[in-house]
């Protein structure tokens, strides 16, 4: 009997049946595949988060004014080198090794734990050391980027990185070292996925302790009361920053899952960047309706800043929340924000970029709100690790902070700053044909 095209169909359905039936369920993933894609993530969204580097710069730069935007940017690419060079000097060690439910790891360099070539064992959920290490030094910089913008415009450079040593060498790694590390809020339960707290809340600290004891710019505050705006240099600079720190911040979060070798790892990651994604589109809306409603007009900066507190309060926990979940989380975010913008005026705390709004009170909200989706974190334990963290980082970086003003110095003087921090501590500014009429070549 001839083959007709029915038949052939149905012969073949049967084949792909046995077929199936005869396959095992699951394959499992070889180890060094595992090994391979580990790694990579690790580079890639290590790749995305110092990308990061350049949205605080432009963010910074765009909320600064023109006179000091060169100086700016040099703080920005500086810290960053800085960052790095102490992590491998002392911070990693301090943070990761040895902790063992501890308060504090070891004292030593950084050293490559793994062999090379031919000797490298593959083993499931391994990845190259140096990866891990390098996804774990961006995040360092991170922190110091916070105090930064807030200190902008009359802090001295060397002074600024003076303290940008002292809190990724130890501030840093020793808070780290509590959850990260193994120590003893890791103990606890304490959950910070990537950071909320251990990155952004010690930055935010360290910044408002260095604007209190810095003090304001000058004619920012009269003594009547008024706030004096001063209005940023480029605010098509601050929104570029603001999408570039949006794009870093999937590798910040998305990388947090810290393995990439398996199917289920792969959908936790998709399910983070996602969450990631919606806080901060929820941060803007809700920060753009309160601008609304309390001034009739939207304010770009407060949408901007908005997105950022989105970011900033779903990275404690952006693996268990619903896509519905993570936008009210982070319109939580967007609101406070927006709110705690006046009341630092108010109590005369001048942040020239927001910073203190977004990752300090976005950080507390954000670690504070992990529980509402994730059953393993507790509200005592996760109250119990802002309360540690926040006075460990604010007694620190106070001392930091007095030790520099009374020996270098921390502030500039008055007429560098009226005149401008780039022409005084560069000599050159970032915009010098500004109000020099038309030029010719």
């Amino acid at each position: 009997m001839a083959l007709t095209a029915t038949n052939f169909r149905r012969a073949a359905l049967a084949a792909i049946a046995l077929t199936l039936v005869a396959a095992p369920a699951r394959a499992e993933v070889d180890p060094e595949v595992q090994y391979i894609l580990n790694t990579f993530s690790f580079i890639i969204n290590g790749a995305l988060v110092m990308w990061m580097a350049a949205g605080f710069a432009m963010l910074e730069s765009g909320l600064a004014r023109t006179k000091n935007v060169a100086t700016i940017l040099l703080k920005n690419i500086s810290l960053f080198a800085v960052a790095g060079i102490t992590f491998y000097l002392v911070g990693y060690n301090l943070m990761y090794m040895n902790v063992d439910g501890g308060w504090i790891g070891s004292l030593a360099i950084w050293s490559q734990s793994d062999a090379t070539g031919d000797a490298i064992v593959y083993e499931a959920g391994t990845y190259a050391s140096a990866s891990d290490w390098f996804f774990q030094m961006v995040f360092v910089a991170t922190a110091a980027s916070v105090v930064s913008g807030t200190v902008a415009e009359r802090s001295k450079l060397w002074s600024f990185l003076l303290f940008v040593v002292l809190l990724t060498t130890i501030s840093y790694p020793i808070t780290g070292s509590w959850v990260w590390g193994g120590g003893w809020l890791s103990e606890m339960g304490f959950v910070d996925f990537a950071g909320s707290t251990l990155v952004h809340s010690v930055g935010g600290w360290a910044a408002l302790v260095g604007a209190i004891i810095i003090g304001p710019r000058i004619g920012k505050y009269s003594r009547d009361g008024r706030v004096n705006p001063m209005p940023g240099s480029n605010l098509a600079l601050a929104t570029l920053g603001t999408f570039v720190l949006w794009l870093g911040w999937f590798g910040f979060n998305g990388g947090s899952m810290l393995a990439l070798g398996t199917g289920a790892d792969a959908t936790g990651m998709a399910n983070v960047v996602a969450n990631t994604s919606m806080a901060a589109a929820g941060g803007i809306v809700a920060a753009m309706i309160l601008s609304q409603l309390l001034y009739k007009k939207v304010d770009l900066t407060l949408a901007l800043n908005g997105a950022l507190a989105g970011l900033v309060s779903i990275t404690a926990g952006p693996d268990t929340p619903s896509i519905g979940g993570a936008i009210l989380i982070g319109a939580v975010g967007g609101v406070l924000a927006s709110l705690t913008v006046p009341l630092l005026d108010k109590l005369k705390i001048d942040d020239v970029v927001g910073a203190i709004p977004v990752h300090l009170v976005g950080g507390i909200w954000g670690t504070i709100a992990v529980p509402i989706t994730n059953a393993d974190a507790s509200f005592g334990t996760q109250i119990v690790g802002i309360i540690a963290i926040g006075a460990f980082t604010a007694v620190f970086s106070a001392v930091a902070w007095l030790l520099i003003k009374f020996t270098v110095g921390v502030r500039v003087s008055e007429e560098v700053e009226h005149g401008g921090m780039d022409k005084a501590e560069l000599g050159l500014e970032a915009y010098p044909e500004f109000g020099r009429g038309s030029q010719t070549l």
